[in-house]
């Protein structure tokens, strides 16, 4: 008769049936279950990461909070009170002070305006788009159906510094824009602040309405619609009674998921806001960090994860409700074309226009402006490729082309040394979370790991990135204080992909069954044995998946790195704003269209290898 110790994983849920049926005394039951979920490492495994990912993510985040009730150093005599005391001071100071208006009201009036703004432009654009692409017979739509998603793959700050180039007056000194050196100057609210922050976000986020949207509505069973005609239902009672109910969930969560987006966007924000003053929750966080007001900063990165935890909490919610609304059949769901007729050429046209405005006239900016010496001069003599490989330029700082800066392949292997590394580091967590939660019969860990791996995509990375600066900034117990290293933005970055390495790793260990495991472990493998031999040959898709994505979400990032890099560790994002900054607007631009190529051929190889399309969710 076999012990306990050699029973498989599939016959100890048997063994312990029969136990329960023998009147196992319950301490002896519980005694038996702790000795079964820890006698693998497995267990042992999963304790270790919750430790941690409690310190990754769960101690930064409180550390944080800690910080802005406690009097800091260098504001003892302002609060009253000793260093380190318990304090209200920096509350008070950000909510009901005579600045807290110029500190959290005033930008969250703006940055609740411009979400609002962004949110209509991008469900205005993106809804009828969706249904162009998914219902109608609008030439090109295959085309269209990646193109018009093109605008997500790239950096949001790419097109506000195209925006920057044609629509840039004096007001703030620097190099001529376009449309001024044509002879108009832009008035400020065209040239900066609330107008093109939000027209540049509505265009990025437009997409997420495209692909919720246009993947409800293929989703849509056509028959219905069919059927309310055949009873006599005229149009508007079909599109408000029976479409329109059904498809509120995916509107809904497009609207919450952009919303979440815009509380925490910084890129944008600090290039066409912070030159007329207009400031966001994310800008205020950053000029509360730069003038080294700690506690006023810890207070409004609380308030930005707050925002962004409920607006997505929230969708979490509308996500479960929408499953109540499923209209998805078996063989007899259809969905139908509608031809367009007349309209057909309309309509293609206003997707070309959308394509255009949104990708092809920013780029073709951006492209334009580094190899002009005087902006929108387009005589032949004024095209020059100083810009990317010229020597001795007349410029203070910047002698050569940005191809043969130093600095730049010193950010280029910054960027590839750290975001490479975390991006490793994201995937191989996240199929051990995978794991971990799938296999570990300690259902507080697997619980603990689901969530917690997850919880980083609640907070705004600029929110993140304080928190990580709060606890690592000075020494703590063994732990060094890491700012101004390459080993901060390493941990910051591994924990702040975690949602999508985890999420690989869950959903591709819950299709491996336990079979070719039993059997390696029947012939004596060990539990690394298992996992090298079999588990990670057969998952290297899901380690790739984990791998890729967070290595091309960290390629084009710039909230994380804003405030955590410094010089020495200028990765590619930061390397370009510190050019904008100085004005070499040419060579910034140069970097960012770098960036850009990067980011969106590399989404193009995670398509491949993942062997996914996103235009396949609209039926292209």
């Amino acid at each position: 008769m076999k012990e306990k110790s050699d029973l498989m994983p599939s016959q100890l849920a048997e063994h312990d049936k029969s136990t329960s049926s023998t009147g196992m005394s319950r301490s002896a039951c519980l005694n038996y279950h702790f000795k079964v979920g820890w006698r693998e490492p497995t267990a042992i495994i999963g304790a270790l990461m919750v430790v941690l990912f409690a310190y990754l993510v769960i101690v930064p985040i409180v550390t944080l909070m800690h910080d802005a009730v406690e009097v800091q150093f260098g504001d003892a005599r302002r609060a009253k009170s000793e260093v380190g005391a318990w304090t209200f001071y920096y509350l008070n100071r950000t909510l009901a002070s005579p600045i807290s208006q110029i500190l959290f009201w005033e930008p969250l009036a703006h940055t609740l305006s411009v979400a609002t703004g962004v949110i209509l432009i991008s469900l205005s654009i993106g809804v009828p788009l969706a249904w162009l692409l998914s219902r109608s017979d609008m030439y090109g739509r295959r085309w269209f159906a990646t193109a018009l998603i093109v605008p997500y793959m790239l950096p949001s700050w790419t097109f506000a510094l195209a925006w920057r180039t044609l629509f840039r007056n004096r007001t703030v000194g620097g190099q001529q824009g376009w449309l001024e050196n044509l002879g108009f100057t832009p008035p400020d609210w065209l040239a900066y602040g609330q107008v093109p922050i939000t027209i540049i976000l509505a265009l990025h986020y437009a997409p997420f309405v495209i692909l919720l949207f246009g993947n409800a509505l293929r989703s849509f069973d056509s028959q219905l619609e069919e059927s309310a005609r055949i009873l006599g239902a005229k149009s508007g009672t079909v599109a408000f009674q029976i479409i329109f109910p059904l498809l509120l969930p995916s509107l809904l969560s497009a609207t919450i998921l952009i919303f979440a987006k815009c509380i925490g966007e910084f890129g944008v924000n600090y290039l066409l806001g912070l030159p007329v003053d207009y400031n966001v929750l994310a800008t205020s966080l950053y000029r509360s960090i730069s003038s080294r007001q700690s506690g006023v900063a810890a207070v409004l990165a609380g308030a930005i994860m707050l925002i962004g935890i409920i607006s997505l909490l929230v969708d979490a919610r509308l996500v479960r409700e929408s499953r109540r609304f499923v209209t998805v059949g078996g063989k007899g769901a259809m969905s139908r074309n509608s031809p367009l007729g007349f309209y057909r050429l309309l309509a293609t046209v206003f997707a070309a226009l959308v394509f255009l405005i949104s990708v092809g006239i920013p780029l073709l900016v951006l492209v334009l402006s580094t190899v002009m010496k005087v902006p929108a001069d387009f005589s032949v003599e004024n095209f020059t490729l100083d810009y990317w490989i010229g020597r001795n330029l007349e410029t203070v700082a910047l002698r050569t082309g940005i191809l043969l800066t130093p600095d730049l392949w010193m950010a280029a292997w910054n960027t590839l040394r750290i975001v490479g590394f975390a991006s490793l580091c994201s995937g191989l967590l996240g199929l051990l979370v995978g794991y971990v939660v799938v296999r570990s019969r300690v259902r507080w860990i697997s619980s603990f790991l689901r969530h917690v791996t997850f919880f980083p995509y609640l907070v705004p990375g600029i929110a993140f990135a304080v928190a990580y600066l709060s606890l690592f900034a000075v020494q703590r117990g063994p732990i060094p204080a890491l700012y101004g290293t390459g080993l901060i933005l390493i941990l910051a970055l591994t924990a702040d992909q975690m949602p999508y390495s985890s999420r690989a790793g869950i959903s591709a260990m819950m299709q491996l069954g336990k079979d070719p495991e039993e059997a390696a472990q029947m012939t004596g493998a060990g539990w690394l044995r298992r996992m090298t031999s079999i588990v990670i040959p057969i998952q290297k898709g899901a380690l790739v998946t984990g791998t890729l994505l967070p290595f091309i979400s960290g390629i084009k990032g710039l909230s994380l790195f804003v405030v955590l890099a410094v010089p020495t560790t200028d990765v590619l994002t930061t390397y370009s704003l510190r050019l904008i900054d100085n004005n070499y607007t040419q060579a910034a631009n140069a970097v960012v269209l770098i960036i850009a190529a990067m980011a969106y051929f590399g989404t193009l190889a995670v398509q491949n290898v993942t062997k996914t399309n996103l235009a396949d969710g609209l039926g292209g």
